[in-house]
């Protein structure tokens, strides 16, 4: 056996875990944890919610590509993934991804407590059942109801070091709950032709490309106004609001461009502004956090 083919294994697997949305989890998850801990947590509790994080959306969105392989050979966006292209069976994806899960669960048992290990593989069930199977293929709410899974992540972090579920990560949890929706309805903009072909109900497709652009002006503005609620709680100050405010007001005026917009084109600036914003607000959380 060539060098070669292990590693084309390697990265046909890797593919499976969608490792580029896998960052702006762990960022959010690191974002809680420093939060609740107030200061540098125990390296083995950042190691293992680093690693049982990765598992746990790696092994999601594996399970994912095994469901949705069907729908994935109509997309341009997806039709090079393992499955599609034939370099992985379906069932080794959905195996691989459960294994995932499973290895996940038991290092957040072992290494930090219980109701992480829980919260992490209820973030996954979510994310595979509700979001996947319930209602992506039904419903333009799809997202809306869906965005809670990828919300769960710094409430895993707080209850890493602490043990308990406070106020703070359940704001945190609101911010990218609502920030989910304004961020993948920008790209349904622009793949808005690829969801129509798998006929998947996304908002552009189900009510239009106006109505699109209202809902993310809209939500832009609910976005911003939840990020200013984490002010009201003891464990932050102006390290977070000056970046936020700033910030968030720049998401406004995108969302309210684009809106204003006779074209789509702009909606690809705000996809990407909308990761660079939601990161930039959990790393002013993580410094505020050691201030």
């Amino acid at each position: 056996m060539t060098l070669s083919k292990p590693i084309n294994i390697f990265k046909n697997y890797l593919q499976l875990t969608k490792p580029r949305i896998i960052p702006l989890l762990l960022i959010t998850a690191l974002g809680g944890m420093l939060l609740g801990a107030q200061e540098i947590p125990n390296l083995s509790i950042i190691l293992t919610v680093l690693i049982a994080g990765s598992l746990a959306s790696g092994g999601a969105s594996s399970i994912n590509q095994y469901l949705e392989h069907d729908i994935d050979t109509k997309m341009s966006r997806t039709s090079n993934r393992p499955i599609v292209m034939g370099t992985i069976k379906p069932i080794n994806a959905l195996v691989f991804g459960i294994v995932l899960n499973i290895l996940s669960l038991l290092l957040f048992i072992i290494f930090t407590n219980l109701i992480s290990g829980i919260l992490a593989i209820s973030a996954s069930l979510f994310y595979i059942i509700v979001y996947t199977i319930i209602l992506k293929r039904f419903t333009h709410q799809n997202i809306v109801i869906g965005g809670a899974a990828g919300a769960l992540p710094p409430i895993i972090g707080w209850t890493a070091v602490t043990g308990s579920i406070g106020i703070p990560p359940l704001i945190l949890f609101a911010i990218i709950f609502i920030w989910t929706p304004p961020h993948f309805w920008a790209l349904s903009l622009i793949l808005k032709d690829d969801y129509a072909a798998a006929k998947i109900p996304m908002l552009p497709v189900v009510h239009g490309i106006k109505k699109t652009k209202e809902e993310i002006f809209k939500y832009s503005i609910l976005v911003f106004l939840t990020t200013l609620t984490l002010v009201f709680t003891e464990n932050i100050g102006l390290i977070y609001i000056i970046p936020t405010v700033i910030l968030g007001l720049f998401f406004i005026y995108l969302s309210w461009d684009l809106l204003k917009s006779e074209e789509i084109q702009k909606a690809k600036k705000l996809f990407f502004y909308s990761m660079l914003y939601l990161s930039i607000i959990f790393f002013s959380i993580m410094i505020d956090s050691l201030m």
